[in-house]
């Protein structure tokens, strides 16, 4: 077997690996079912796997849950990050309510899996919030189109949180989550083994029933590799430039609230650009302030906080909360990955049959991620097709 040609994106990418760090020589291991990623979405993969018979080893550059996965907010609000008329007008009804279904089955599996465990997570419903006249008008048909759709949502024509915004729709289904708690027993309850700490630099596939990864500790000889690298599928494989574009999302939180009822709900808005809650001890984070600065958090995998960004945080908790007296804390950032129609992608790699992917969440992990990898891995196993989901309709 020849070298490896070297197929990551050229474009600033943070998982390249020296020569002296890996020579080709790295010691062979064979394995069965190989996930790359031990995010929320990986270790998804992981379980669905080992339920099917699979012996599963997953890889990840960094740890369990270090990446996007425990820098978001914690929110399983259900649906996609538009609001339900609007994605019937751009998906369709039936695809609509096939994603909303989707995502409350999403939804119901992270319960099963906090069930009976330490992981914190509360069902305090969710609010959508209009920060515009006409953001309120389009709560106001997306709940009617919801309605009608049999999902059971409330309407707000005012604001329920007396804090300056035009309406709401409520969700009281939804919740919120502790997401690194969360992952850890998901990893846990997959049963899979795990190499921390060994970044990929190359994949080949040249025998119908083995594919070839190449990590800085091993190379493995695996009968099925999945990719859940989300934002830095670009770093992975020249395919998914274009398809997939990181985006970074930063947050703040505040020192413990005196009062931390002020907030008893996930809190989302402005087009889902900014998003609020308390945490389970008692602090505000905000998160959002994308929008006034997209060129900014557009196309990166660079996951430091940024000043311009972090300052338009810092007017909306004086302008929202001027009741929160406590200093901010902490700040950070994760990347997400966004697709150019706004759906996860799920498929195999060109030549690469037994290699396949479940990518692009569009910061919605928690609202999609059990039921894209289920449906991911039987495509893989199976050759099922995952519908809507498929990665194809953007050839």
């Amino acid at each position: 077997m020849g070298r490896p040609c070297f197929i990551a994106s050229l474009r600033g990418s943070s998982m390249t690996v020296s020569i002296w760090q890996a020579d080709d020589t790295q010691p062979l291991r064979e394995v069965d079912f190989l996930v790359v990623g031990a995010g929320l979405v990986g270790c998804a993969v992981a379980y669905f796997a080992a339920q099917a018979g699979r012996q599963v080893t997953i890889t990840e550059m960094r740890d369990v849950a270090l990446g996007a996965s425990s820098r978001n907010a914690g929110f399983m609000i259900t649906g996609l990050d538009t609001y339900y008329h609007r994605a019937i007008e751009r998906y369709g009804h039936e695809t609509t309510r096939e994603l909303w279904q989707l995502s409350a089955q999403t939804h119901a599996f992270w319960r099963r899996i906090a069930a009976g465990t330490d992981v914190r997570m509360t069902q305090c419903g969710s609010l959508l919030l209009a920060e515009s006249a006409e953001e309120a008008r389009d709560l106001e048909l997306a709940a009617r189109a919801m309605q009608a759709d049999g999902l059971e949502v409330e309407f707000h024509s005012t604001d329920p949180l007396r804090r300056g915004y035009f309406a709401a729709i409520e969700q009281p289904w939804d919740g919120a989550v502790q997401p690194y708690e969360l992952v850890q027993q998901l990893y846990k309850a997959s049963g899979a083994e795990l190499v921390a700490n060994n970044e990929l630099y190359a994949i080949r596939q040249e025998r119908p029933d083995v594919v070839t990864v190449y990590t800085r500790q091993y190379r493995f000889e695996a009968r099925h590799v999945m990719l859940c690298t989300n934002a830095y599928s670009v770093h992975i494989d020249p395919y998914f430039i274009g398809r997939v574009i990181p985006t970074r999302a930063q947050c703040l939180v505040t020192a413990p609230l005196k009062d931390p009822s002020i907030l008893n709900t996930c809190g989302y808005s402005d087009y889902g650009f900014m998003y609020y809650r308390t945490t389970f001890d008692g602090r505000l984070l905000i998160g959002g302030g994308r929008k006034q600065n997209k060129p900014l958090e557009h196309d990166t995998t660079d996951d430091r906080v940024t000043d311009p960004v972090q300052r338009v945080l810092d007017a909306y908790l004086r302008a929202k909360f001027p009741d929160v007296e406590e200093p901010v804390e902490r700040r950070w950032a994760g990347i997400m990955g966004f697709t150019p129609d706004g759906l996860p992608l799920v498929g195999t790699l060109p030549g690469k049959p037994n290699v396949g992917f479940a990518v692009g969440f569009n910061g919605h992990g928690l609202a999609l991620g059990a039921g894209v990898a289920e449906r991911a891995v039987d495509m893989l196993l199976n050759r099922a097709d995952p519908g809507v989901l498929r990665a194809s309709r953007l050839d």
